[in-house]
């Protein structure tokens, strides 16, 4: 095998829209605007010891998604091989899936269809379980009917399982666990997102009101 061929492998088994948690047809500016975010949040010179360890890591895949995704001529090459079938067939069609329900859910949301968007998100989640953006936006749907009040604890409870240092993630869940009465748990997640995005008032605020004697 040549060193070009073996390179192009290499990229071929990583999702770059995944790596930056962007659909398939994001645009330029929805991608840079993406990597900005994550990137404020996950620049090593902010943490110490193996947290910088973690963070460092995160950073240079960010990096690489980005370089790649806004490049024309290098994400078509990357589009391409996802597209091709590999080892897995299930898996791929099951990537395939969870974008289209993705996009589902996400026009659904935006007209304010809740039933529509937590299904759609649900779906993708099913199709797709490493995805923690597809369960963060099911946490996000269920937050607008109290009686999905359960599924959104678990949903975003995977969101933060699968990327822990996302700190969209853990607020949500400090939110979510919070109105679910679990106080402990919603602490943890608070504390950890203060820990990966620095001092935030509103966190702050939302921590006084958990610790507070009932």
């Amino acid at each position: 095998m040549t060193t070009g061929r073996r390179e192009r492998n290499v990229a071929a088994e990583k999702n770059y829209y995944a790596i930056l948690g962007v659909l398939q047809g994001a645009t330029d500016v929805e991608i840079r605007t993406r990597f900005k975010e994550l990137a404020r949040r996950h620049h090593p010179d902010r943490f110490s010891g193996a947290e910088k360890a973690a963070a460092e890591e995160r950073f240079q895949a960010i990096t690489e998604a980005v370089n790649v995704l806004t490049n024309p001529g290098r994400r078509r090459d990357h589009d391409f091989e996802l597209a091709q079938p590999k080892g897995d067939r299930r898996g791929q069609e099951g990537d395939r899936v969870a974008q289209v329900y993705l996009q589902r859910g996400a026009k659904a949301y935006r007209e304010r269809n809740w039933v529509q968007a937590a299904d759609s998100f649900h779906r993708a989640s099913e199709a797709q379980p490493q995805n923690a953006r597809a369960f963060y936006l099911l946490a996000l749907a269920c937050v607008q009917n109290r009686r999905w009040q359960q599924q959104g604890v678990n949903a975003i409870s995977r969101a933060c399982e699968l990327d822990p240092i996302n700190v969209e993630y853990l607020k949500l869940g400090g939110r979510i666990l919070g109105e679910a009465g679990l106080a402990g748990r919603a602490e943890k997640f608070y504390t950890a997102a203060l820990r990966w995005g620095g001092p935030d008032p509103a966190i702050e605020e939302a921590l006084l009101k958990l610790r507070k004697p009932r």
